[in-house]
């Protein structure tokens, strides 16, 4: 006698629940720094198109050795350019944004205007 075969049941949530949202899943990060290139800059330049953020980092140069009566000339020496997607660079805004909150209310104010940071 043949053994009777149980149909295949599924598990479907029943239509007054909601579906099962998956679970995180843990992710470790390594980082691998043996490619990694240190830059100082203390300067930047921005472009974009509609798809990226372009962003120069180089260092202010100021050509001291001009005829004198001429027009003193600064340097942008481009030693970096970083591409970003704008998603990228939101993140980055933000979280440049929390780093230099922190350090204000750890330092004080960081004044922009190089003639009242002179004065103090």
């Amino acid at each position: 006698m043949a053994a009777k075969k149980e149909p295949e049941v599924t598990a479907q949530p029943a239509a007054d629940q909601p579906p099962a949202t998956p679970q995180p899943q843990e992710v470790r990060l390594r980082l691998d720094e043996q490619k990694l290139r240190v830059s100082y800059a203390n300067a930047f330049r921005t472009n974009a198109t509609g798809e990226e953020v372009m962003l120069d980092f180089g260092v202010n140069l100021v050509n001291s050795l001009v005829p004198q009566g001429s027009q003193p000339e600064m340097v942008f020496q481009i030693g970096e350019r970083i591409i970003l997607n704008y998603y990228t660079a939101k993140r980055l805004a933000l979280m440049l944004g929390q780093i230099i909150r922190r350090h204000e209310e750890q330092f004080g104010e960081l004044e922009l205007d190089v003639t009242k940071r002179r004065k103090k």
